[in-house]
């Protein structure tokens, strides 16, 4: 399964771009994005790396996720795809 990444988490004045917002391929409620929370995601970059997140909680009432990663997401994984491990 796959997610495309939305923004960064932020607020008026700040953004914090280890967190970031997530919108699920399929996952259109609530309901449906509750089952994704806990889940692991990979983001891969042009050169290859790999860095893995974890989905933390709900981002309001949609189906829209947030999601951690332990070092920031540079601004050209904004629009790009994330992937859901073990699925």
């Amino acid at each position: 399964m796959n997610a495309i990444i939305l923004s960064y988490r932020r607020g008026i004045h700040n953004q914090k771009p280890n967190q970031i917002i997530i919108e699920a391929e399929g996952v259109k409620s609530k309901a449906d994005a509750v089952k994704l929370v806990g889940k692991k995601v990979v983001w891969k970059s042009p050169a290859g790396k790999k860095l893995v997140g974890t989905v933390t909680s709900l981002h309001g009432n949609k189906g829209v996720l947030k999601a951690r990663f332990s070092k920031g997401l540079p601004g050209q994984a904004i629009g790009g795809k994330v992937e859901f491990l073990g699925n």
